[in-house]
């Protein structure tokens, strides 16, 4: 079986292979083959070890594709079955759980650490416990999510995360209110779905902020009102707010320098909103009088805020209702082989979105 292999932490480029094996099908478990997987930045992340991974192991959390087989045991999936990969499954009766933020449940993290694939060298993880940059992955049965057959599996797969993600951080997290200014700070696929959460919740203004200029345009293309850089963004500010600052401010980058401009261009009493996914040693800072006297909100969103499987529906109702655009945010399409040169262009902003057709 063919995928693509990071055999350390910290290098940048994947090793297409023939000899990997998906391992670990049993009670419980379902075999996938992936179709279509999209690339997104925290793969890049997981690789270069911001965000914590074992390694030798296969990126790719964002895919979706046909169900194989089924373990002993598994309901309401069967052979044939198309399916997106959900990479944090909830288990249904964890404190988080029942407590309805089925986002919180950490049932899926624990798979991380347990490796789903082998090489003849030895033992080969999935990212997440996912790893959708190959042919085949075995998975529990609550990570394979049925889809509707009018839905594509490139439109499943960015649905599986970054969709939910930057919809959810608008609608979910934030509850971005009509009539509202809004700016987006980080405009990948992610960004761009915040941007589009926020024009599905009637924001009157929203202003993108991307250093680069092809993700500013696309901005505007996706319901942003304005797109500037990031050295515009204080004029934006002023003009567009009278230098209040905007009632939204989503950090879709995952930096601390990034989440500080944030935070000082939401007006007192707005709401900053933390989108990205940063590293454990780059520490977010407020003093105690600011953070009392603004009367700031700060809010994290995970994984779009809400029960993902709801997500996922509104997600597609929208979809098909042409209220969001997914289609169009899949700007690059490559196969396995080339998954060095769409890491780069994921890199260097010169793609949204790229759909690794396997």
């Amino acid at each position: 079986m063919r995928a693509a292999v990071l055999h350390e932490i910290g290098k940048n480029e994947l090793e297409v292979l023939d000899d990997v094996e998906a391992v670990g099908f049993g009670p419980g478990k379902v075999r996938l083959r992936i179709r279509a997987t999209g690339l997104c930045h925290s793969d890049v992340s997981a690789m270069n070890g911001v965000l914590p991974q074992p390694a030798p192991f296969i990126p790719g959390h964002e895919g979706a594709g046909e169900v194989i087989d089924v373990g002993d045991g598994v309901t309401g999936l069967s052979a044939g079955d198309r399916v997106l990969v959900c990479w944090l499954p909830a288990c249904g009766a964890c404190p988080s759980c029942k407590r309805g933020q089925t986002q919180l449940c950490l049932a899926g993290f624990m798979n991380a650490g347990t490796p789903n694939f082998r090489r003849p060298g030895g033992d080969v993880f999935g990212f997440a416990g996912t790893g959708t940059f190959t042919e085949e992955v075995v998975v529990g049965a609550g990570c394979a999510v049925p889809i509707p057959d009018d839905v594509p599996f490139e439109i499943a797969a960015l649905i599986g995360c970054g969709v939910t993600t930057g919809l959810g951080a608008a609608i979910n997290t934030a509850r971005v209110e009509a009539g509202s200014s809004v700016a987006v700070i980080g405009c990948g696929g992610v960004g761009i779905s915040t941007v589009q959460g926020a024009r599905v919740q009637g924001a009157a203004q929203i202003v993108a902020v991307d250093p680069v200029a092809s993700r500013r345009e696309a901005a505007l293309r996706f319901g942003a009102t304005e797109a500037v850089s990031p050295e515009e963004f204080a004029d934006a500010k002023q003009r567009v707010t009278a230098g209040e600052g905007f009632d939204y401010v989503f950090e879709v980058v995952g930096k601390s320098a990034t989440a500080r401009t944030a935070y000082e261009n939401t007006r007192r009493g707005g709401t900053l909103c933390i989108v990205g996914a940063g590293a454990m040693d780059d520490n977010f800072q407020v003093n105690m009088f600011e953070l009392f006297f603004d009367e700031k909100r700060i809010l994290p969103s995970m994984y779009g805020g809400g029960d993902v499987l709801r997500s996922y529906e509104r997600a597609i109702a929208l979809w098909r209702a042409g209220r969001i655009d997914l289609e169009s945010m899949i700007t690059h399409r490559v196969r396995l082989d080339d998954i060095n040169d769409a890491l780069d262009q994921m890199r260097t902003g010169t793609s949204l979105r790229t759909c690794v057709e396997l």
